[in-house]
């Protein structure tokens, strides 16, 4: 009886869970140039049934919620590695789940696969989990293999510097780290910039707990006016540049490193630029410095 009554169950669950499957997400999904084995899983751990589960979820979010746009696609390569680089903001990190809703929605779709923070292995379930819709560890030998099977990979150089920065400081681009110019030039791949909109007003952190996450050994926590952790129904954008090469080794001395990081800052501080000036709340604009 027990067994028949478990056999009810996972057939209730399955027939929920593919109730909640979204018809346009599996369709792209089915179309990726992915080679997944007979498990549904790809050679870095990612699994095809969990990316159902999770880009459905977002799915909503993605174009009812937070209404995002998606200019210049047409950047991204269609089959061939990439770096997709940007700005980051939010605390959150909505703007990274949206703006790897908006690759895979994309004609053809991509995968993304963000660089994760270290901590998050250090979570139950939440590292393994991540892999399993392809975020790998931000270690350089991850993004390494990851481009050498022509993947797309996403970093945001600010890191924690732009995802915790204050709102008075909205849309003012922090310290980039160069790990990532090293990484496009040793792996001859392109640097794709892009500008996310919105998730600074989605999510405006006014202040952020240091003491306390340290104790704890986690990151800071930021503080929103709706003192929960869910973005504001703000309308965003994504906008794409043009691809950027670079060429050399990725051995070059440091200020040859750092000239070419700032080409990519400027051009990503364009993108934020025009992003703003589209918007209808065109006074953000003078947050745009450095």
């Amino acid at each position: 009886m027990s067994c028949e009554l478990g056999h009810v169950i996972r057939r209730l669950l399955g027939n929920v869970g593919r109730a909640l499957e979204d018809a346009e997400v599996a369709e792209q999904l089915a179309r990726l140039r992915i080679d997944f084995n007979e498990h549904g899983v790809d050679r870095f751990g990612v699994s095809r049934s969990s990316l159902l589960r999770w880009y459905s979820a977002l799915a909503p979010i993605y174009r009812r919620y937070l209404k995002v746009t998606v200019f210049g696609a047409e950047h991204l390569p269609t089959r061939t590695r990439g770096m997709v680089i940007g700005n980051h903001s939010g605390g959150i990190g909505a703007d990274a789940q949206m703006l790897c809703m908006s690759l895979l929605m994309n004609n053809p779709p991509r995968l993304a696969h963000a660089m994760a923070e270290y901590f998050f292995n250090t979570m139950p379930y939440a590292g393994m989990w991540l892999n399993r819709v392809g975020h790998l560890t931000g270690l350089p030998e991850n993004a390494r293999h990851l481009l050498e099977a022509e993947r797309l990979v996403v970093a945001f150089p600010e890191g924690s510097r732009g995802a915790l920065k204050p709102y008075k400081q909205a849309y003012q681009l922090q310290r980039f780290g160069t790990g990532f110019m090293r990484l496009a030039m040793s792996n001859r791949a392109p640097i794709i910039p892009f500008a996310f909109i919105g998730a600074e007003e989605a999510f405006p952190i006014l202040a952020r707990v240091d003491a306390a996450t340290r104790l704890l050994g986690t990151p800071p926590m930021p503080i929103a006016p709706q003192l929960v952790f869910w973005p504001l129904p703000v309308s965003c954008q994504v906008h794409f540049g043009e691809p950027m090469i670079f060429e050399g080794t990725g051995a070059e001395p440091q200020p040859v490193i750092d000239a070419q990081v700032e080409q990519v800052r400027a051009a990503i501080r364009g993108l934020i630029e025009r992003g703003l000036a589209l918007r209808p709340r065109p006074f953000m604009r003078e947050r745009v410095k450095g």
